[in-house]
């Protein structure tokens, strides 16, 4: 083996360009060895060694018995049939059924000794995926489209499994049976050995040709089956969309696409496979025609024994097999290469740093004093750039100077686009900031392990998202620790306590994929309830209520006043109803923080705060980062402004 291609991860809504590019033997934009990427599935197999070494052993074991068969025919032929010994010739067909057996034998205890221990590495290899999906920052999971994430989790895992329990063996069985049986060859006769050899040199030139263009086709196909499942994902999740503006038939278009574009491709490694197959067994067959004539020849004039022709024939037939598998055996070590290349893709985006050292100074409160003498939540100087955004494009926020006091509710107010959510994302960390510094109660949270941070700070986002669980285990995600009594409280606080009691199971209701069998406002509710289960220290809460109407929203107003006097609270806020619930009120504009203070205080003295709060009909200013972005085009998916509703 020698090189596979390598393709950077692409953006979710950008297709990857071996996939774009139509031209099927297009070049990888850089190449690496199959063999060294193979190796670094050595720390899944390390484990079970033992078994693997063991079943390969047997399995030479196995493949070289096989080659014993040709050499009792030519005992057979030359000996019992030959001197007329009917006897002889019984024994020598008992002992070629016992060599078969044999052989069955070995190969079926190969087989049950990978089998479970294979099954275990494909499950770690699962399992360290997921994990480390899990801990990776929300930025990565803004450029990967989850279809690429899905096939690297299944299709590219089985492959991996297919490869360790098949061509991994074969390979070294049909390459050490190869090689036993030209030796057998040669010493039977070595003339005949050396032209059944002769196609070695141009099948290992041939070989190498098609090892490289196979990688380059392998990887494709793998990138556009990611690509095809994230169409398929994303049309069966958004399914009342497609069929609210009747769009099925493009989505039924967009398939059709990048299936035939995937076709295509899976043709074109099924025309590569069957051009190297064909030539590896044209070759050897040649050859194999040259030794019947030659053979045949020197029998007719004494030269050579028919039992010895016999072997030698039986011989280079029993090789036909590990001959003609190597094209295949190369094809799938190939795709498992580039299956592991994608593997470890994901597996090598760094982790967010969980706690580096703190800065010697330590932060500022803005008016100077020190972050350790404070309480409460302090931003200072914070600034955010997304990381795939134009050079020239300002910041999203650019010097952030806030401070919440313990047990203080904030309303964080700005226009559409002015970085409200990508700000509330930066307290718990869900987005690393570019600079400054974001302490509670006095610590810095980049020096905080994750685990602590987020059982400090709670969240609640506009957009609610629930798991395919019951209602119980949805809300017991804030708190896995909380009973029953804490989640209904958590529950009548969100005002979520009659609808859940109404329900046919109640907390043990399933509530379905992405809550689908809740309305808007009940998935908002038990999403909020999850953010209050806990009694968390901190709550950030992105516009939970938007879902609600006038008077279930008051009532959950009322009942969250319990909750913020004893929390320090940041709120994002549309409505002067979400404003009334804080203590003072942020203005967000221009990447910074230009007023705080009261609502009745901002109303006099903020133009664009009333504006804001009036909600007049009139032209916004362009925000630093935000609109600029949306020009670009270039924001994340989880946090870029307008694409999901940055406000």
């Amino acid at each position: 083996m020698s090189t596979v291609s390598e393709n950077p991860p692409q953006p979710p809504d950008t297709p990857p360009e071996d996939a774009a590019d139509d031209s099927p033997d297009g070049a990888p934009p850089k190449e690496r060895s199959a063999v060294r990427s193979l190796l670094r599935l050595w720390p899944y197999v390390r484990p079970v060694r033992v078994r693997l070494f063991s079943a390969a052993v047997v399995a030479i074991v196995a493949s070289c018995t096989g080659l014993v068969i040709p050499l009792v025919l030519k005992w057979i032929v030359d000996g019992p049939v030959a001197d007329g010994d009917s006897a002889g010739v019984w024994w020598g067909g008992g002992l070629l059924l016992a060599v078969g057996v044999a052989e069955a034998v070995l190969f079926g205890f190969r087989r049950w000794l990978v089998a479970r221990p294979l099954a275990g590495v494909e499950a770690s290899l699962r399992a360290d995926l997921f994990g480390r999906l899990q801990r990776l920052p929300v930025a990565f999971h803004d450029r990967w489209a989850s279809g690429q994430l899905l096939s690297r989790a299944t299709t590219d895992l089985m492959l991996l499994r297919l490869f360790l329990a098949f061509p991994l063996t074969f390979l070294l069985v049909n390459g050490v049976t190869i090689v036993v049986g030209c030796v057998i060859l040669l010493v039977l006769d070595w003339g005949l050995g050396l032209v059944v050899l002769a196609p070695v040199v141009p099948l290992v030139l041939l070989c190498s040709v098609f090892e490289g263009r196979y990688a380059v086709a392998a990887r494709r196909a793998q990138d556009q089956v990611g690509d095809l499942t994230t169409v398929v994902e994303e049309s069966v999740l958004g399914i009342r969309i497609v069929k609210g503006f009747g769009r099925h038939r493009s989505q039924a278009r967009a398939f059709r696409e990048l299936s035939g574009r995937l076709l295509s491709t899976e043709l074109h490694k099924a025309r590569l496979l069957a051009w190297i197959w064909a030539v590896i067994m044209t070759l050897p067959e040649l050859a194999l025609g040259v030794v019947l004539v030659l053979g045949t020849v020197q029998v007719a004039d004494g030269s050579l024994s028919a039992g010895t022709l016999v072997a030698f024939l039986s011989t280079a037939l029993a090789l036909r097999w590990p001959v003609d598998s190597i094209g295949f055996l190369l094809a799938m070590s190939n795709e498992a290469a580039t299956a592991t290349d994608r593997y470890f893709e994901v597996m090598d985006e760094p982790l967010p740093p969980d706690a580096p050292k703190p800065s010697a100074t330590g932060p500022k409160h803005p008016d100077g004093e020190a972050a350790s003498e404070l309480g409460g939540l302090l931003m200072s100087g914070v600034r955010f750039r997304f990381p795939d955004a134009p050079p020239t494009a300002p910041p999203v926020l650019d010097g952030v100077d806030l401070h919440l006091r313990p047990g203080e509710t904030m309303a964080l107010v700005g226009a559409t686009g002015s970085g409200k959510t990508t700000l509330t994302a930066l307290v718990p960390r869900l987005l690393e900031t570019t600079g400054g510094t974001i302490t509670l109660d006095g610590v810095d949270v980049a020096t905080m392990p994750t685990e602590r941070l987020r059982r400090l700070v709670a969240v609640a986002f506009e957009e609610p998202t629930l798991f395919s669980a019951s209602v119980r285990e949805n809300v017991l995600m804030g708190a896995e620790d909380a009973d029953d009594e804490a989640v209904w409280r958590a529950l009548r606080i969100a005002q979520a306590a009659d609808f859940v009691a109404a329900l046919p199971d109640g907390l043990d209701t399933q509530v379905g994929e992405q809550g689908q069998s809740l309305s808007g406002g009940q998935r908002q509710r038990l999403a909020l309830a999850r953010a209050v289960v806990g009694r968390p220290r901190f709550l950030v809460l992105d516009d939970p209520l938007s879902a609600l109407d006038v008077h279930t929203e008051a009532r959950v107003e009322a009942a969250l006043r319990e909750v913020l006097a004893t929390t320090t609270a940041l709120v994002v806020a549309h409505r002067p109803s979400t404003v009334q619930l804080a203590d003072r009120v942020a203005l967000l504009s221009g990447g910074r923080v230009t007023a705080v203070g009261r609502h009745e205080e901002l109303l006099r003295s903020s133009a664009e705060y009333r504006h804001l709060m009036s909600g007049a009909d009139k032209p916004e200013a362009p925000e630093p980062g935000g609109a600029a972005r949306d020009r670009a085009g270039v924001g994340p998916r989880g946090y870029a402004h307008d694409r999901q509703g940055e406000r």
